[in-house]
């Protein structure tokens, strides 16, 4: 250690001091002072440079590293691909290394920032969760069929709302009223169709065991493909 002749010549007085904040960590409060003492599962947002697409990603954190990851991208077509890579790169990390390796995308980069911020000041989703989460609890933001929940509606001023894809699925018709107003619709779960048709139900029963309605679609007086009317 260098010192100036400024700090050499200056005589020595004691300071106080408390350590570090305590914050909440799966129930426990804890004195942060090393990566290992970080646990906790959170989930935040990324975006890239030019904020064209963005990432959601959830980590599951144990004593520093990560245990469980799920990255979920929207954009372009080269952030699926990165978020393959990033799948692979994540685990097994601390959060720290995490938070300095390459994650291919400029989303899911900037996602780990958030993400890293949130979990070393005490802000994880599970704080206050005595013992945490298990590990596999991120599945349960993809729900049965194990797929994202995407909402997706085109609209235009000429013409109106289209709604193409909500959390219970794929759009297959939107119910209207008398007025041309929406009052529901009715959708194909993509996750429990291909659930079905890899069990070996054909094609077609397999669509129609995995649809369902919303709303008061079996009272509309027309119904229409959003992706063709």
């Amino acid at each position: 250690m260098i010192y100036s002749k400024e700090v050499e010549n200056m005589c020595p007085v004691k300071g106080i001091s408390h350590g570090a904040a305590p914050i909440p960590e799966e129930g426990k409060w804890v004195q942060a002072k090393e990566i290992k003492d970080i646990s906790g599962l959170t989930h935040g947002i990324g975006w890239c440079a030019p904020q064209q697409g963005a990432c959601k990603l959830t980590l599951n954190i144990k004593e520093g590293i990560i245990q469980e990851a799920l990255v979920e991208t929207i954009g372009c077509s080269g952030m699926t691909h990165s978020a393959a890579m990033a799948g692979e790169i994540l685990v097994g990390k601390t959060i720290l290394e995490a938070l300095n390796t390459d994650l291919v995308c400029d989303a899911i980069n900037t996602a780990m920032r958030e993400l890293f911020l949130q979990i070393v000041y005490g802000r994880s989703q599970s704080a206050f969760s005595e013992g945490g989460l298990a590990i596999g609890a991120g599945l349960e933001d993809l729900g049965k069929g194990t797929r994202s929940q995407v909402g997706t509606i085109y609209s235009t001023l000429a013409k109106g709302p289209r709604y193409l894809e909500l959390a219970e699925g794929y759009i297959v018709e939107i119910g209207l009223d008398k007025d041309n107003q929406i009052i529901g619709y009715k959708y194909v779960n993509l996750g429990k169709m291909m659930d079905n048709i890899k069990n070996g139900i054909e094609p077609m029963e397999a669509i129609e065991k995995a649809s369902g309605k919303y709303g008061r679609f079996d009272e509309a007086v027309k119904k229409i493909d959003p992706r063709k009317e």
